[in-house]
């Protein structure tokens, strides 16, 4: 089979767990000898993507917005667009304030869902073009759900094609926007969905919110958790690390980055935790900031700011310096997540996890068995779990070893890569 990933990029600007994840399973096809080919839009998937020269990034984030707020964009020379998708211009988007935000995109986010309606129009026909051409693809997999203003324009040109759609997070992006665009969105994705072989939900929890989101038929929805190579994190056990504590995620509210710094301060004003550092990593975009600039006084005010470190490098060996650093992590996303790749990574590096009861967490936790649940998602109750753990040093050593047996057994992504590619067959055959 030809398979064609369609994914949407975040330029490198912070750990965008979505585009790990559709990488991790370009590679491991490619590994297990399939013909894999990913295709991205708005921005390059990372900051330092190497094996994109021969394809051009789709509906560049600069120029699609300049298109959908001005016109006279819309018939611009060719050149003008190249320049506008240039590598240096895409690199300064992805940097840009709200360039990976929802709130002011809602206009656009019904644009792309009207996919030829749209103001788009011209740039969907300019990637199916490409494709007919140079691909002629068997299987398309779309990243999300907000791509699939694609779907009817790419079952019209590529009938015999199977056409898969992951589903991960939508709802972070749509129930973000006004009260009036989120109905409409929601109602647009399920008239688009039709068009539709198969989704792929990341989790039952999410294949939950799917069903109740969206009207997609149950029997269309398959569950395929995501997974990692084991192979590529050095496992450190728990006793050869100091008593570090770590979050790994885009620093944002979301995310519960202010909660985590919260949950330290908490904890280090108990004398037992005064070796006790914590150590960030994940990046961030202009939108967060504010926030950022609001953790660092309040660290500064607690006279803690030394028992902190921004790690920077969280791409390839940056990822796994900050993993031999610590004892565990926690990222206390406020409305939980319908999976959260940066587990897996940390489990792999024999590092647990400390979660809220939220999202899909307490299903990757229970089928891994490398961490803990805790109830409620406050400062306080962060701070006593991490404490807890922190003082049972049996109890953190036996996690750290379940972690990367949990990763090895139960979210290999050879295995997860092998379920795909069943699903990717089934649909192929029918068509």
């Amino acid at each position: 089979m030809n398979i064609l990933q369609i994914i949407p990029g975040s330029g490198g600007s912070f750990y965008c767990g979505n585009c790990l994840r559709d990488d991790k399973f370009h590679l491991a096809m490619k590994k297990q000898g399939h013909q894999v080919t990913k295709l991205p839009m708005y921005l390059p998937l990372f900051s330092d993507e190497h094996d994109l020269s021969d394809i051009p990034v789709f509906y560049g984030a600069i120029s699609i917005y300049l298109k959908q707020l001005y016109p006279i964009f819309r018939h611009v020379p060719a050149w003008v667009d190249r320049l506008l998708n240039s590598g240096p211009m895409l690199k300064l988007a992805a940097s840009m304030a709200g360039s990976t935000s929802a709130k002011g995109l809602e206009e656009m986010t019904v644009s792309m869902l009207m996919g030829e309606e749209g103001k788009q129009k011209e740039e969907l026909n300019r990637m199916v073009s490409w494709m007919a051409e140079y691909l002629q693809p068997d299987v398309i997999h779309l990243s999300n759900a907000l791509l699939l203003g694609l779907a009817p324009k790419l079952k019209a040109v590529f009938p015999q094609a199977a056409l898969i759609c992951s589903l991960q997070d939508e709802d972070v992006w749509v129930d973000a926007m006004k009260d009036s665009f989120r109905d409409k969105i929601w109602a647009l994705m399920s008239s688009k969905a039709e068009y539709i072989d198969g989704f792929i939900a990341v989790s039952n929890f999410y294949a939950g919110v799917s069903l109740e989101k969206m009207d997609i038929p149950k029997e269309k929805v398959f569950i395929n958790h995501l997974g990692v190579d084991p192979d590529e994190y050095r496992f450190i056990a728990a006793d050869q690390k100091e008593r570090n504590i770590g979050y790994i995620s885009q620093m944002c509210e979301a995310n519960g980055f202010d909660i985590m710094v919260d949950a330290f301060i908490h904890l280090k004003k108990d004398p037992d935790f005064d070796d006790v550092k914590l150590i960030v990593t994940g990046g961030s975009t202009g939108d967060d900031k504010a926030l950022i600039k609001q953790v660092r006084n309040k660290l500064k005010a607690a006279g803690l700011t030394h028992q902190v470190e921004f790690h920077e490098d969280f791409d390839g060996e940056g990822r796994h310096e900050f993993f031999s650093k610590l004892r565990m992590i926690s990222v206390p996303v406020r409305n939980g997540e319908a999976f959260g790749l940066y587990l897996l990574e940390s489990m792999a590096s024999g590092v647990p996890v400390v979660q809220p009861a939220l999202g899909a967490f307490p299903e990757i936790i229970e089928k891994s068995k490398g961490g803990l649940i805790y109830e409620t998602n406050s400062p306080e109750t962060l701070a006593a779990a991490l404490k807890d753990l922190l003082k049972n040093d049996d109890q953190l050593q036996e996690l750290s070893f379940a972690a990367r047996k949990g990763v090895e057994e139960e979210f290999n992504i050879y295995t997860q890569t092998d379920r795909l590619i069943d699903i990717y067959t089934q649909f192929f055959k029918r068509n």
